[in-house]
């Protein structure tokens, strides 16, 4: 894959993430990979997150390069300096509404000769798959849109049966008891691609008894909206994913492009211009790596972290904390400010004075640096996609806790599909997270995942070297779909 860079008419991709850290994250390394391939890159983010971006880096962090440019759109929300995820239903209400407008009013001035000189014009949308506004843009600018959805394979493939369970009459549920009674458990068996899938495993907002219910009409939408795109990109890879990939290819009429790990492929890359730009949402702890350095023997350390949404009540937290002590395995846990729903995360004192030593604890981390490290041996996570694809990149076998969305999904795979991970259940108890962990970390089962694990991460590794399926997907992703002829 050679450059594609050509003298005064280089390829210009404006690339733009859903406004939530798990989004921007993945969207940012596709941005860097498509640089590296000679595409000049306008990067936008949401003027709340522009603004929170620049106090955890920095306030240069958004410079950029003459050829990579940050630029900011408004997401209709009411000004707020909070270091927090916004609400989702009111982003993603809000996102749909509000962005058009100022998203169109962007091209214009990138693509104006006066006002951006230096500018090549806008070639492509690479947008992400819930921002789907985008295609409008790209209709009135008569240029490709790609749709990035930043899910699994498997979350996609989920969301789009949205439409038909409720045509089948599976959804919304006749009321709570629905919820425990059972009925969750219901096993789909018409689902192409997803053999024993159950409705607990499809992504969390089929949960629902309210047929107006903003967040699963909100998904529904944006995944019906994928026949309109030019191409549909996906962060996976062909392995790992195979049967869902090719339901997802019979189902829809644009390409489906697999192209990753993204982490893997842009590993590859040594330019240290793009390793300077980052896109951490809160401020990273490095002193966390340096804990990790110190002493600890190899595959010894659990690494907690429930991503960048998850919340949980103050008693959850505890039943984790004690789990977690009593398992008297060293551990870092990394716990954001507002990960308790209305208070703050605070630990028992005796919890702090009895894993004093062998638990470290942080607000932010560099996530890929630490699953990376030799010491962590296992993760305990939310079952985030890039918290899924980074375990299994970096050979680490999981605990499940999933919170919402596809995670359920991913989850699922994660313990049936992949042999990868044990899940925990949705009322934490300390007994059982003392368990899992020791299971983890020392256990039989705990072995074959790890094991799993380390497959995947090699089928993962020779996805994105050249000539494997990722590697041949990106360079048919460029010829065919985002360089111009």
């Amino acid at each position: 894959m050679g450059s594609l860079c050509v003298v005064n008419k280089k390829p210009h991709a404006v690339c733009i993430p859903y406004p939530a850290q798990g989004h921007i994250n993945p969207m940012l390394k596709l941005a860097k990979l498509l640089h590296h391939k000679g595409f000049y890159i306008t990067f936008v983010n949401t003027e709340f997150n522009h603004r929170r971006i620049l106090r955890s880096r920095g306030p240069n962090s958004l410079d950029g390069l003459p050829d990579f440019r940050f630029e900011t759109i408004p997401d209709g929300l009411p000004p707020s300096d909070a270091d927090a995820t916004q609400d989702i239903p009111s982003l993603c209400d809000s996102t749909t509404k509000n962005c058009l407008a100022p998203f169109c009013d962007l091209i214009s001035r990138l693509n104006d000769d006066v006002a951006a000189p230096d500018v090549p014009s806008v070639t492509c949308i690479v947008s992400d798959g819930v921002m789907s506004f985008t295609l409008e843009a790209a209709q009135k600018f008569g240029i490709p849109d790609v749709l990035f959805w930043t899910t699994s394979a498997c979350g996609l493939l989920g969301y789009a049966q949205y439409t038909h369970l409720i045509q089948r009459g599976y959804v919304p549920l006749p009321d709570m008891s629905y919820m425990t009674n059972g009925y969750l458990e219901t096993k789909l068996d018409w689902i192409p691609g997803m053999k024993d899938i159950r409705l607990k495993d499809l992504p969390s907002f089929v949960r629902t008894t309210d047929p107006d219910d903003l967040l699963f009409n909100f998904l529904m939408n944006e995944a019906n909206k994928v026949p309109k795109s030019t191409a549909l990109i996906l962060n996976t890879f062909d392995a790992l994913e195979t049967e869902v990939l090719n339901a997802l290819s019979s189902m829809y009429p644009p390409p489906v492009y697999d192209i990753g790990p993204l982490n893997m492929m842009l590993n590859q890359i040594e330019d240290p211009k793009l390793k300077s730009i980052g896109s951490n949402l809160w401020k990273e702890d490095q002193s966390c790596i340096d804990w990790l350095n110190a002493d600890k023997d190899p595959n010894s350390v659990v690494y907690v972290n429930f991503g960048s949404i998850t919340v949980m009540t103050a008693d959850q937290l505890i039943e984790f904390a004690w789990g977690l002590a009593n398992s008297m395995k060293p551990f870092l846990w990394i716990i954001r400010p507002d990960v308790v729903v209305g208070e703050s995360a605070i630990l028992p004192p005796e919890f702090v004075a009895e894993t004093k030593g062998r638990g470290m604890l942080a607000s932010w981390c560099p996530q890929e640096q630490i699953l990376n490290h030799a010491a962590i041996g296992g993760f305990l996570t939310h079952s985030g996609w890039n918290s899924t694809l980074e375990s299994i990149s970096n050979g680490v076998p999981v605990i499940c806790w999933p919170f919402f969305a596809e995670q359920q999904t991913n989850c699922r795979y994660s313990c049936v599909e992949w042999g990868i991970g044990m899940e925990i259940d949705n009322d934490v108890k300390r007994d059982e997270v003392e368990k899992l962990v020791r299971e983890l970390m020392e256990g039989e089962k705990g072995k074959k995942m790890r094991n799993n694990a380390r497959e995947w991460k090699k089928k993962g590794k020779e996805a994105v070297m050249p000539g494997g399926t990722s590697w041949i997907n990106f360079d048919k992703l460029l010829k065919e779909v985002l360089f111009p002829n």
